[in-house]
């Protein structure tokens, strides 16, 4: 079984009022970075790429920011193709 190890932007998506409001993450497929052969060796590769993104992103808004304008990435590991978005649903209040 191949890993593959995708590039998204992400953001924060309004969930609902319930509870006093609440947003869940959201991402959108930019780009396939690597295939690996074990999850392991995905998750370094992901990891890597993660703290490489947080050094270059240091000058962006955090997405939980009220003032967050997009622009901001991150590296996740699939197991068979990367989705084009998360979540594939929109969660559900519970």
């Amino acid at each position: 079984m191949r890993f593959i190890v995708a590039l998204y932007e992400v953001d924060r998506a309004f969930g609902g009022p319930e509870e006093g409001g609440w947003w869940y993450d959201t991402g959108e497929l930019r780009r396939p970075l690597a295939l690996a052969p074990t999850n392991d060796a995905a998750v370094a590769i992901a990891a890597r790429a993660n703290r490489l993104l947080d050094r270059l992103q240091r000058h962006k808004r955090p997405v939980d920011s009220a003032a967050y304008e997009g622009g901001r990435h991150r590296a996740h590991v699939f197991t068979t193709t990367a989705p084009p978005a998360y979540p594939a649903e929109r969660p559900r209040y519970s």
